[in-house]
């Protein structure tokens, strides 16, 4: 069947899938733009398109210059959920930056890697409570009775988030919840 004479429909999607791809490169080239703005809404936007190619690109963002590329790359790297993700982020529970460290914690939980359990306990102890919540999600999520102690720990932290967010994920670790 010729070109013109093939179903709308076909061309339709054809035409979709190839607007895709474009949008993908882009994306993934924005991400090296000298404007933090564009870097930034491009890993997002890669986080919400689950393509797995943008893992490696967006695993370089870890290290941008801008603690708030960095924390958006970590995000979009917990959606898309890619195992080679998980060595990068724990690296990034270092980070000087809170958000950066709770975008990791986040991240980790989304992917739901086991070897990220060890690495998450200490900021269990992170000095804003924001990391802290984010660790005691993730380390529900990631389901290990090996945090159990450290989670119990948490139970008389000054912030009822934490205080609550250890209670979830004791919960849902012990089966209870």
């Amino acid at each position: 069947m010729s070109e013109d004479r093939a179903d709308p429909v076909e061309r339709a999607i054809d035409r979709k899938k190839k607007r895709r791809e474009e949008n993908i490169k882009i994306l993934i080239q924005q991400l090296e733009d000298e404007n933090v703005i564009f870097r930034h809404r491009a890993a997002e936007a890669l986080g919400g398109s689950g393509d797995l190619r943008a893992v490696e690109p967006l695993i370089c963002r870890l290290e941008d210059p801008a603690p708030e590329v960095q924390w958006i790359a970590a995000q979009a790297l917990g959606k898309l959920g890619d195992e080679r993700a998980v060595q990068p982020l724990i690296a990034n529970l270092k980070n000087s930056d809170r958000w950066v460290r709770q975008g990791a914690a986040w991240a980790l939980g989304e992917i739901r890697d086991p070897r990220a359990v060890q690495p998450l306990i200490p900021l269990l102890s992170d000095r804003k409570p924001g990391v802290r919540i984010a660790v005691a999600e993730s380390l529900g999520k990631l389901g290990d009775s090996y945090a159990l102690d450290a989670l119990e720990s948490t139970l008389d932290d000054e912030e009822f988030e934490v205080r609550q967010a250890a209670r979830q994920a004791i919960r849902k670790i012990s089966g209870s919840g």
